[in-house]
Parts: structure tokens; sequence; C-alpha cells
């Protein structure tokens, strides 16, 4: 008994300091968000302090709720957040595959591969969005005058001129606008985070059981079923790891949708309740409590789904 109460004393002090760090804040925003708390309000100014005495109860649960933003805003972070999902891990187990190999400069390679990870989420955005993805100044620009270019200088070729005189001008794409800016998010964000999955699923690979594959190889298997019978079902568990942790991350961006288009078209959760809290405390808590409740739900999911794939 002596051995185990030593320890939990010594362990109390740290308990004690996580619970504080993690119930004052949401106890905070719990109470915000059943009272009027409005920073802005000429007309009301009691509505500027918290006070009990602002007791709106889920008045500004309803009024989020009934709020097309806020609809918009959840359909935006799923999308984003399961688009990213989709490609790390199919990019992920492509490159991991590709790099597992033995080759001349491997290990440059993989550290090539890996640097991505390291840059900062304003950088990504500022060198995606600028030098990348920017229809005059960025690659994009540069490319897409180079195709019309070169269909100009076919178009008076003698053989296949006339069937390049059919295709019409390309014009680049603005991916600060509303229906694209979401898809630069996408786009820059599976960049960064590819290499977080190729390093986990690639590690995994080096712990494959050869054996297996070699009596496959003797029966006449081919690539593809030593793929999907042999080293998929060993990566089952590494690709669940990979979406838990990139979803709890994913939920929250903010930078990159900053940067790109300030929200316009893209706006998720995290941004909604950045503009509410400029001025609506109230709203911007409650908003608040939706977003810990959705990402206990994706949570959950993927820890069962975890758990199933760690049971098999």
């Amino acid at each position: 008994m002596a051995n185990r109460t030593i320890p939990r004393l010594l362990q109390t002090p740290a308990i004690v300091l996580l619970l504080f760090w993690m119930l004052v804040p949401l106890s905070m925003t719990l109470f915000f968000s059943f009272i009027r708390y409005v920073l802005a309000s000429t007309n009301r100014p009691e509505w500027t302090s918290p006070s009990i005495s602002n007791w709106r109860g889920f008045g500004n649960y309803q009024y989020v709720w009934n709020q097309d933003s806020f609809w918009l805003a959840i359909q935006n972070s799923l999308l984003i957040v399961c688009s990213i999902l989709f490609l790390t891990v199919i990019l992920g187990v492509a490159i991991a595959i590709l790099i597992n190999r033995t080759f001349l400069g491997r290990g440059i390679v993989r550290v090539l591969l890996i640097s991505p990870f390291f840059v900062m989420p304003a950088v990504n955005a500022v060198l995606w969005i600028n030098m990348l993805l920017d229809p005059v100044l960025g690659l994009q620009g540069a490319a897409v005058a180079g195709a019309n270019d070169l269909v100009a200088l076919l178009r008076d070729a003698p053989v296949v001129g006339s069937f390049f005189s059919l295709w019409p001008q390309f014009e680049p794409i603005s991916f600060r606008a509303t229906q694209t800016s979401a898809y630069a998010v996408i786009m820059m964000v599976t960049w960064q985070w590819t290499p977080f999955a190729v390093l986990i699923l690639m590690t995994s690979l080096q712990s494959e059981d050869q054996q297996q594959k070699e009596a496959a190889i003797l029966d006449g298997a081919s690539r593809w079923s030593q793929f999907r019978f042999l080293t998929l079902p060993h990566l089952a568990r590494p690709i669940a790891i990979v979406v838990m942790i990139q979803a709890i991350f994913h939920l929250s961006l903010y930078a990159e949708i900053e940067i790109v288009s300030r929200g316009n078209g893209n706006k998720n959760l995290p941004y909604y309740i950045g503009e509410l809290v400029n001025n609506n405390i109230g709203a911007a808590s409650a908003t608040g409590i939706f977003a810990v409740i959705l990402a206990n739900i994706v949570a959950i999911f993927l820890l069962r789904m975890l758990g199933k794939t760690l049971m098999e």
C-alpha cells in the first residue's frame, strides 16, 4: 500500500494542474455560452461584461443553430478534413512503398520527402497561394500561359493544326475565389502532412514479414495480390493512427484559411468562432461547445475504428 501511495502523491500535482488547465477554460466557455456577452453593445451596455444577470439560457445555441454560416462552416470543416485524410493516406501509402525499396540516394530522398512537414503552416500557405497557385505571378499562371503558347504554335502546324484549332483558350484558376479557396487549403495541407503519413507508414513497412512475401512470390502471387493481402493488412494499424492524429489537427485549421481567402468560401468552425469572438462572446462560446461536441463525435468514431483495427 505504501508503494502505491507515494507514486500517487507524486503524480497528484501534475494531475491537479492538468484538470485545472482543462476545466477552467471549459467552465468559462460554458458560462459565457448561457449569457448575453456582447463587447460592442452600445444599446445595452450591461451586456459588455460577463454577469449572471445577463442569463440567456439556450438562446445563444439557438441563435447559432439557425445561422446558415454555421452549417456552412461545419460543411467546409468536414470537406476539408475528409479530403485531406483521404489524399494523405493514399499518397502516404504509395510513397512509402516506393521509397521502402533499396536505391541510390534513398537517405537523401527520405529527408527531402519529410522536410515539408517541418514548414510552418503560415509559411506553407504564403508559398502555395503566391508562388504556386497565383493566376498571374505563380507557377500556375506560367504553366497556363505556356500551354496557351504551345497550342497557338500547334494551330499553325500542317497536319495537326485543324485539331488544335478547336482547343479553347485556357484560363488560370483564382484559388482565392469563393468556389475554389477550399481546394487550395486542401492541396497545401495535403502537401505538408503527407510526409507525416509517409514517415509512419514507412516505419511500419520495415517490420513487414519478408518470409510471407517470399512464399507469395514462389506461389506465383502478383504484385497487386501481395499488396492487397499482405502489405495493406499490415498497414491497417498505422493508417488508423495517421487518420486519428491528423483529424485532430485538421479540425483546428486556421492560418491557411486566413491567408488564402480570409474565410471566403472555406470558412471552418475555428474561423467562424474567431469571427464571432470579436464581438459576440456568448455566440462564439456556444459555437465552441458545438465544435467540442463535433470533435468528440469524430474522436469516438476514429477511436472505435482504431480499436477495431487493433483487435483484428
